[in-house]
């Protein structure tokens, strides 16, 4: 079944939940050594690259880089769980930090997906030896996030017998993170045959990392732009060793890099909400405290809870599976970064408005998340871009399995419903079959051509699949006894409201704002989408609103 994670799931590739918890908490001791608050906002302020911290990172007494090394290379052999898991804590302490170690990782990946044995060995291990910067070079000022578009070329040289012997390589790359102190570079340049990765090391012959980026956020990372003039590279750091592979070795690393750009998006919003949720409790106004306010937590805290809390549902459960071996994952990750980082901006940006006046004192550092979460919403593939690539992908598993691929999702949630009626899987059956009859019809009207009708698919699409996982996640705590059960059985229920409100909208913006005639409107779908429907799914909101809200301060 599409999306679904089995409940037994065994020989999970990655460390054991000791061992994370031993990383998260050296995590915290290098908080509080290297990077308290204080250093956080005098980074922020001087828009300064703590280079020297990083290395320090990376060094042998922390070596925090090891996570995401296999062990063979010598590192510690994590997996995705725990990347994700690492991510999202460097994010709650620092967005600008946290991109900084994420471009290492990420310009790491393309030798680990597609590296000779050799090359692994050379490059992986001079990372885990902890005292190299590493960089990912694939943006163009013009190309953006159309890596078919780049300009940026590799020649082949070749020796008197006609071997190849490297490639020279000629263009510039742009807001590459890291760029400006990186040691080597994977850097894709279009060879005769196509795309193909590359390593560059600083200090090549015409090889010039660029002056840093003056930045609206994340001004603790570096961003700079790179130039090649001419620069040989050899034929021994071209990745693989085969030219024109670099799109599919690109393409097989986006579904883990969007998934860790999610737990960023995740840890950002979550750090912004715990200082909104912590000001509530101490900020009296009229007789009691923000917190007991109705107005103020279900408009600025409940709703952010309950969204992060669905994003992570959904970035666990894509992980678990590419720990379990799941390799094409490009519209789950897709799917995980576009909802995660939407959630953690608007969650964000609603704490500003929390701590009122406060929120623009940089003091409440709640202003300079807003400002670095936003970054998130566009690199690593823009909102639209993921919102395209949603849409396509999906529209088209729909229409090959004639309606399966939802409809076994929808048939899912029923038998869910059935079994566990307090999860709020019934509303969620039913918005996934509003979505099946939707996308039908777009196929069949030949609405696929209007870009705005896809968007809104790929928002219904986002939200049911989002909110599948979080039933998932609740049954699945419900069975365990577990003491988080209460809350995400709440949030489950509030989630599906969201999804019932977002998926009856934008079906009849599409149905009626397309100009189709009520004729040309499928009855089912008519029905599926009228007012009792939608009605179902809001029942007992603001009560379960009331609920969460008593879990979430401690009330009694």
């Amino acid at each position: 079944m599409p999306g679904k994670t089995g409940d037994t799931l065994q020989d999970l590739s990655g460390l054991d939940l000791e061992t994370r918890q031993i990383v998260l908490d050296t995590l915290g001791l290098v908080r509080k050594r290297l990077l308290p608050k204080e250093k956080i906002l005098e980074l922020d302020k001087k828009g300064e690259f703590p280079e020297e911290i990083i290395r320090e990172m990376m060094g042998p007494d922390i070596g925090l880089q090891l996570l995401f090394i296999p062990e063979e290379y010598g590192g510690m052999g994590g997996g995705a769980r725990d990347a994700c898991a690492l991510t999202r804590e460097m994010s709650k302490i620092c967005l600008g930090v946290a991109t900084a170690f994420f471009a290492i990782q990420l310009g790491a990946d393309p030798i680990m997906f597609a590296g000779t044995e050799e090359q692994k060995q050379i490059w992986l291990g001079k990372i885990t030896e902890g005292d190299t910067l590493v960089a990912y070079a694939v943006t163009e000022a013009e190309a953006g996030s159309n890596l078919a578009a780049l300009k940026t070329k590799a020649q082949p040289v070749q020796n008197d017998a006609g071997q190849i012997t490297g490639y020279v390589v000629n263009g510039t790359k742009q807001f590459i993170s890291n760029g400006g102190y990186a040691d080597f570079i994977t850097v894709l340049a279009k060879a005769p045959e196509g795309p193909s990765f590359l390593i560059v090391e600083k200090g090549m012959e015409g090889f010039h990392q660029g002056k840093g980026e003056e930045k609206h956020g994340i001004r603790a990372s570096n961003t700079s732009p790179l130039t090649f003039t001419n620069v040989f590279v050899p034929v021994e750091n071209l990745l693989g060793g085969l030219p024109g592979k670099g799109l599919r070795q690109a393409n097989m690393v986006f579904g883990h890099t969007r998934l860790m750009v999610a737990a960023m998006g995740l840890g950002a919003g979550e750090a912004a909400l715990e200082i909104v949720k912590d000001y509530a409790k101490k900020r009296v106004q009229f007789g009691s405290p923000l917190s007991e306010k109705q107005g103020y937590t279900h408009k600025l805290v409940v709703p952010h809870a309950v969204r992060l809390e669905a994003g992570a549902a959904y970035m666990d459960e894509q992980a678990t599976r590419l720990d379990a071996g799941e390799k094409d994952l490009q519209v789950e990750g897709s799917i995980a970064k576009y909802f995660a980082t939407e959630a953690g901006n608007k969650a964000a940006d609603d704490a500003i408005q929390a701590l009122g006046g406060y929120g623009y004192i940089t003091e409440y550092e709640v202003e300079k998340i807003k400002r670095d979460v936003k970054i998130t919403c566009i690199y690593e593939g823009t909102s639209e871009i993921q919102q395209n690539i949603i849409s396509t992908f999906r529209w088209r598993a729909t229409v090959k399995s004639k309606g399966d691929y939802y409809g076994a999702m929808a048939q899912e949630m029923e038998a869910l419903h059935e079994s566990v009626p307090e999860i709020g899987a019934g509303t969620y059956s039913w918005a996934a079959n509003v979505l099946n009859e939707t996308i039908m019809l777009v196929h069949n009207r030949r609405l696929t051509r209007q870009q705005y009708v896809m968007f809104c698919l790929a928002d219904m699409m986002t939200y049911v699949e989002v909110g599948i996982s979080m039933a998932r996640k609740a049954k699945r705590l419900i069975q365990d006894r577990s003491s988080d059960a209460k809350k995400i059985v709440i949030m489950s229920r509030i989630f599906a409201s969201e999804v019932a409100e977002l998926v009856a909208r934008n079906a009849i913006k599409i149905v009626t704002g397309s100009g189709l005639a009520d004729e040309e409107i499928p009855s089912p779908l008519r029905e599926k989408i009228g007012y009792e429907a939608l009605m179902a799914g809001h029942r007992g909101l603001v009560q379960d609103m009331d609920a969460l809200a008593d879990i979430l301060f401690g009330r009694g």
